[in-house]
């Protein structure tokens, strides 16, 4: 596979991970039984709602925390549990959790981040799962500002791991363009700091 980051990181695309089919058929089960809810974080001091849908499913112990929300993990689904063992074999790395992420139409996005919070270690490993409507995948280097632009697809796994978070920023933009719903998950490995963080 060819590292697209080039440099400081390490990001891979996998085309078609699941053929249109098996796609279309997790899709369809994700979008009707995942628990998706509306949620708010904090900007700048203030709420604001996420421009898309989410929910968290994990390992009891996956508590994970950004922008002013708790994320207390729901048990795993057959379907999440399937897919992450296939995500496993394929990148030799193991999750403990899934963030899912419903970008109803082309009015919901992903702002500028980077996926670097305590609980995901030093250089967090993260498998990116595209499901629905083809979306702009857009990353961004902190330095150099020089960007690349991927178009995720029906299928498509993103791998990202090494140094990219801590050098790299992406998002999700907005777009004018009609768009059907899309499904994203994002597999991580979370260590919860609840406790140490009420100590």
């Amino acid at each position: 596979m060819k590292n697209l980051a080039g440099q400081d990181g390490e990001i891979y695309l996998l085309r078609h991970f699941f053929v249109a089919a098996d796609a279309d058929r997790i899709f369809n089960r994700l979008l009707n039984d995942l628990a998706w809810k509306e949620e708010e974080i904090v900007i700048v001091g203030k709420r604001v709602k996420v421009p898309r849908l989410t929910c968290w499913y994990g390992d009891s112990e996956a508590v994970y925390q950004y922008s002013g929300i708790i994320h207390q993990p729901l048990s795993w689904t057959d379907d999440l549990l399937e897919i992450k063992q296939q995500l496993e074999q394929v990148s030799g790395h193991t999750f403990n959790s899934v963030l899912a992420n419903l970008y109803r139409d082309g009015n919901d996005s992903m702002g500028w981040h980077a996926d670097k919070e305590k609980e995901l270690g030093v250089n967090p490993y993260i498998a990116s799962l595209n499901l629905g409507d083809e979306r702009m995948f857009r990353i961004r280097h902190n330095k150099t500002r020089s960007t690349l632009d991927l178009i995720l697809q029906h299928g498509d796994l993103l791998l990202m791991g090494g140094s990219l978070q801590h050098h790299w920023r992406h998002c999700v933009p907005k777009t004018t363009k009609q768009k059907n719903p899309r499904i994203n998950l994002t597999f991580r490995r979370v260590k919860s700091l609840m406790k140490t963080d009420q100590s």
